[in-house]
């Protein structure tokens, strides 16, 4: 009789540590699925900004008189960056091509192709329009929402004093 309250108590010890076991692994199953979603979440947003950040830094760069020009490029609009190096004209082209937001810095006319530019990041679309000073662009990074950019250029303002 003895001998079998002892096994009855262990039995119990083992179901009730079971249970815990269980509970546990569903916590932790559930937190880890929680984290991985935030950590998706917060990684598009971040791919969003970071699209965006560095298109306006661009263009704020090359912001003089007639040095941001939206051009056809390729199979598509690019962003055209204008600037006189010692009395020669360079242009820097950020467009984009197979899947990837690039840029291609090189002489006024030298006949490069898209191919040829450095891949920046990786994008889905991108929508430039340029009417007077207001530059709008529009660029979706992969399997994210579009980044809306509507930037005014300052060139050619003059200065309040």
């Amino acid at each position: 009789m003895k001998t079998q309250k002892h096994h009855m108590e262990g039995l119990i010890a083992l179901l009730l540590f079971g249970v815990f076991a269980v509970c546990l692994m569903t916590i932790l199953l559930t937190g880890a699925d929680a984290y991985r979603s935030l950590t998706e979440r917060d990684q598009t947003a971040y791919d969003r900004r970071v699209c965006a950040q560095y298109l306006a830094a661009r263009v704020r760069q090359a912001d003089r008189l007639d040095g941001v020009k939206v051009e056809s490029f390729g199979d598509g609009d690019a962003l055209a960056l204008i600037e006189d190096i010692d009395g020669y004209d360079y242009v820097t082209y950020v467009y984009l091509c197979d899947g990837y937001l690039m840029e291609l810095f090189c002489a006024a006319g030298s006949g490069l192709t898209p191919d040829a530019g450095e891949k920046i990041m990786p994008a889905e679309m991108l929508s430039l329009s340029l009417e007077g000073r207001k530059l709008q662009i529009e660029l979706t990074p992969p399997g994210g929402e579009p980044a809306a950019l509507t930037l005014s250029l300052r060139s050619g303002e003059e200065a309040f004093v």
